[in-house]
């Protein structure tokens, strides 16, 4: 059995008071990110003012004014810890991520942990991100819970504490305790290795976690025959994390066939069979392994598996504003989370599977894997309930089934545009010219006919947000680069002119996909550890678009326009030319919404232009409110046309047949099919236009004053709404 963290529903448990307008979250201490993103603590965001939780009793919280005042002392925040063994524990390892206000966990301090019996527990703190003060913002935290009984909950504070040096347990401890693990892969009758603890030995581990608690090294190594050929594409990478107390390891093995630049790309089919301690933990028959793929397993060294499962606080987790404010009040449907546990012993669940994604992500209609964060994962941070913790992680896993994961060789990392910025995943050959180098930067060709093929189609307008979650609240390498990857894949998956080679500009994309992958950019730009080299990269990418759109729309560009839309790329694509989708609009505005709570201020005067479209659709004078959500607007007569000035304009140009009738009165309803204060276009569904609409609201109830409070009040009043304990990805409220 593997290591669970599983959670439960706090919702009851925790209350957070928020401020009535947006804060954003502050940024990196890189000073890349400070000088070239606008990535940090911005005026703007001092003045909004935030909340910290002080969890002195359950359930209460203390305003502290900016994100830089001065935190609470003693607790931050805690978490649950609950045993499900059917016997007592002891000397349990736990190892999760953990989120951080500005301020909370200042430099030179570290945490204790103290159980709800007063029994005080060391933790170890791998900071991985810090805020421009040099507190942490993104840290991974372990420790040793001394015994547990069966089925038992126990809460930890996590509570300040004097800095003190910690020394790194040696590899040599966990090797001569009999560590071993393995994985290999036959293939057309050969068999082919890699071995974690023969890697370990040679020297070249990198270290992920580093202190008494625990030690976490990575090694990797191409598959390799008994002759000593390696395989030219299949890499086994071993995350081998070390508990020196406890004298168990935890193997995370990562399976690849990613290499960006490997002639002959392909597909395999190889029987799998990984071993941990010599006894099998992982085995699977005729498994194909896609072209630019990788499928994951984690398993357990030692004398018992740990069974235990941790629950975050996540009124603190939202108010970190790491996550966007989804509506605590919300209790998720029992029907909703036994259907995520059906689904995590499906065969849709097991290695190179799609899980809980659309495998063909170009699929039209509603869809629970669309919004800031899907609704497994919307539904997890609101229930902390195991059910929808292991469908969100699976899924994370799972996000490596695609063929969008291109690492480079040299580097070892994910490729990167600002390496190859001439590379494109769609584009000829001849448009992948690279006048520095003189060379071409297209990937191989495919080593032949169908040997590339895939049953699963990725598109940048129905990203799914698959692995940001999961690595905030494990702090899982493979989570990070999951984020790393599909980030790079969006940055490339087009044509390198369109978007200005290395600036990695969205532009050119429908207007969902701008939304989305500018959403994917900036949480690797937010979360990439602040000492890894793609830090500044994803940094640049978000730099590049925000002063493109800045420059576009909110300093008098030429395509500024008095009704607040985008009208680059394929925005427009209704109607001959005419028309905009006012949803996918929607998206944008809530993907930049995100960005700033991020800490990106140079999204600020771009959600303020953004926001002026979801506020008059609203309360606009001249039109009804209950039509606030088409799935199509006019916005100008022709393809050539101006941009109505007002928004009024294109109501009448968009709803001619409702022209003169009392808005929400009896004949406009009749004519329409709707209850009295229903909206149009599926007010009652989760994912429904209202519904895609609801977080651009949000965001602007924050930023546009009394216009924006109005434009939600009115929203609020709608008669018919969607039950968002059925699917909350769409259920975010304002600050």
């Amino acid at each position: 059995m593997t290591f669970t963290l599983q959670s439960l529903s706090l919702r009851a448990a925790y209350t957070v008071v928020f401020g009535a307008v947006l804060a954003a979250c502050g940024g990196s201490g890189s000073p890349v990110l400070e000088s070239g993103a606008g990535f940090s603590a911005s005026a703007t965001q001092a003045s909004l003012g935030t909340t910290a939780y002080v969890p002195q009793s359950r359930g209460t919280t203390a305003a502290v004014g900016s994100p830089n005042s001065s935190a609470p002392t003693g607790t931050i925040t805690d978490i649950r810890i609950e045993s499900t063994a059917k016997t007592a524990q002891t000397n349990i390892p736990v190892t999760f991520g953990q989120m951080f206000s500005q301020g909370h966990l200042s430099a030179g301090t570290t945490l204790v942990g103290r159980l709800d019996s007063g029994v005080t527990i060391p933790l170890q703190v791998d900071v991985k991100t810090k805020y421009p003060d040099g507190s942490a913002r993104h840290a991974v935290i372990s420790g040793v819970i001394p015994s547990l009984a069966a089925n038992e909950v126990r809460t930890i504070s996590l509570n300040r504490s004097s800095s003190v040096k910690e020394s790194a347990a040696s590899t040599a401890s966990m090797l001569n305790a009999g560590f071993t693990a393995a994985f290999s892969a036959t293939i057309d009758g050969v068999r082919y290795s890699a071995s974690a603890d023969e890697l370990i030995k040679s020297g070249k581990a990198s270290v992920w976690l580093n202190g008494n608690d625990v030690s976490e090294w990575q090694v990797s190594a191409p598959l390799t025959s008994s002759n000593g050929a390696a395989h030219p594409h299949l890499t086994a990478r071993f995350a081998i994390r070390w508990y020196q107390a406890a004298k168990k390891a935890r193997v995370d093995v990562a399976v690849e066939n990613n290499w960006a630049y490997e002639a002959a790309p392909r597909k395999f089919t190889y029987d799998a069979n990984l071993t941990v301690g010599g006894a099998t933990a992982y085995s699977k028959s005729a498994l194909t392994h896609f072209h630019h793929a990788r499928w994951r397993k984690v398993a357990w060294w030692g004398t018992s598996t740990p069974e235990v499962n941790i629950k975050h606080n996540t009124a603190y987790l939202i108010e970190t504003r790491a996550v966007p404010n989804y509506d605590q009040s919300l209790s998720i449907a029992e029907s909703i989370l036994n259907g995520y546990q059906s689904e995590t012993t499906a065969a849709a669940t097991q290695p190179m599977s799609s899980g809980g994604v659309s495998g063909y992500m170009p699929m039209t209609g509603g869809r629970r894997d669309i919004g800031i964060l899907p609704g497994w994962t919307a539904s997890y941070l609101l229930s902390m309930d195991k059910r929808a913790r292991d469908i969100t992680l699976i899924n994370g896993d799972l996000g490596g089934s695609w063929s969008t994961h291109y690492r480079d060789k040299k580097t070892g990392n994910p490729v990167s545009l600002v390496d190859y910025p001439a590379m494109s995943t769609i584009s000829r050959p001849s448009d992948t010219w690279n006048p520095a180098t003189q060379r071409h930067e297209a990937f191989p060709d495919c080593a032949g006919a169908n040997l590339c093929d895939s049953p699963y189609t990725p598109d940048t307008p129905h990203q799914p947000n698959l692995a940001y979650v999961p690595y905030l609240v494990t702090g899982d390498f493979y989570y990070l680069e999951e984020l790393q990857f599909w980030a790079m894949w969006s940055a490339m998956a087009s044509h390198p002119a369109y978007r200005s080679y290395e600036k990695a500009l969205v532009i050119s994309d429908q207007l969902r996909g701008q939304a989305w992958t500018l959403r994917t950019l900036a949480e690797a730009a937010y979360i990439t550890p602040d000492s890894h080299p793609l830090k500044s990269h994803f940094a640049k990418f978000v730099d590049e678009n925000l002063n493109w759109f800045n420059q576009t729309y909110t300093n008098g560009g030429a395509n500024t326009n008095s009704l607040g839309i985008i009208t680059n790329g394929y925005s427009l694509g209704y109607e001959n030319g005419t028309a905009t989708g006012p949803w996918q609009d929607d998206f944008f505005t809530a993907s930049v919404g995100h960005m700033l709570e991020l800490g990106f201020t140079k999204a600020e005067p771009l959600l303020r232009f953004k926001t002026k479209f979801v506020v008059d659709r609203m309360i606009s004078a001249k039109s009804c409110w209950i039509f606030a959500a088409p799935y199509v607007l006019k916005v100008r007569n022709s393809e050539n046309a101006p941009i109505y000035k007002t928004y009024d304009e294109a109501y009448a140009n968009t709803n001619g047949n409702y022209l003169g009738m009392e808005c929400n009165g009896s004949a406009m309803l009749k004519l329409g099919s709707l209850k009295l204060g229903e909206m149009a276009n599926l007010s009652e569904s989760v994912e429904g236009y209202p519904s895609n609409m609801q977080p651009a609201l949000a965001y602007a109830a924050n930023i546009n004053g009394s216009a924006g409070q109005q434009a939600w009040t009115q929203f609020e009043q709608r008669t018919v709404k969607p039950n968002y304990n059925k699917g909350p990805q769409f259920a975010i409220k304002p600050r």
